[in-house]
């Protein structure tokens, strides 16, 4: 009992996928129907999904956006495992730029919360971008992971994905559609693994943030 009462705090930050999620326009929507159901007479439950690789809380393979790169079943974990920084970029406008970002020792990941309250009902074409200036700055002091409430990285409109680009100059990884509401800004550990799918251009997530440990 004395183990379960120190548990460390655990944030859920994902997405609910479910019908009616909000999802890139033009993207596959999400469904989901039973295939077996128990009141029809089937001995349990199964459903089917049809959903897009993006679907909610995900993070994007380089595959996504380097034709010739790696796909989400071969990369590395450990970005997606460890201590992060979440940073609050609510209020900035635009794309999140060199001169917004905090002064840091050291980060390995750090996650942009940019929503005062995140559009679960709702797309918004006016989310907040990540400059890739910004990523380039993040990449040199050693950050391998960035993550973002939004929905991505480059505007909705970029046709040139210039902050996807420099991820893939730096070989960083990215998480998307994080649901930050009521984390305060400051360190945790962050667990967020994708997917294992082959080929796949991006692999949903279970994303949890914890409480660091004494």
């Amino acid at each position: 009992m004395s183990e379960w009462k120190s548990a460390r705090k655990i944030w859920d930050i994902s997405q609910t996928l479910r019908p009616g999620l909000p999802v890139w326009p033009g993207d596959t929507e999400f469904a989901f129907e039973r295939s077996w159901d128990m009141g029809a007479g089937s001995p349990v439950n199964v459903a089917r999904m049809t959903m897009s690789t993006h679907s909610g809380t995900h993070g994007d393979a380089p595959l996504h956006y380097g034709n010739d790169a790696a796909d989400i079943a071969s990369v590395a974990l450990d970005p997606y495992i460890g201590k992060c920084l979440v940073v609050d970029a609510r209020g900035i406008m635009g794309a999140i730029g060199v001169g917004d970002l905090p002064a840091m020792a050291s980060a390995d990941r750090v996650l942009f919360r940019t929503y005062e309250a995140f559009p679960h009902d709702a797309w918004r074409e006016d989310f907040t971008a990540i400059s890739a200036a910004a990523i380039r700055w993040l990449a040199a002091q050693g950050v391998k992971l960035i993550g973002t409430d939004a929905p991505s990285v480059d505007p909705q409109n970029s046709k040139s994905i210039d902050a996807h680009k420099a991820v893939l100059e730096h070989d960083m990884r990215i998480l998307e559609g994080l649901v930050l509401d009521g984390v305060e800004a400051g360190e945790y550990e962050l667990i967020a693994l994708p997917l294992k799918i082959a080929g796949g251009d991006a692999g949903l997530c279970r994303a949890i943030l914890r409480e660091l440990g004494e």
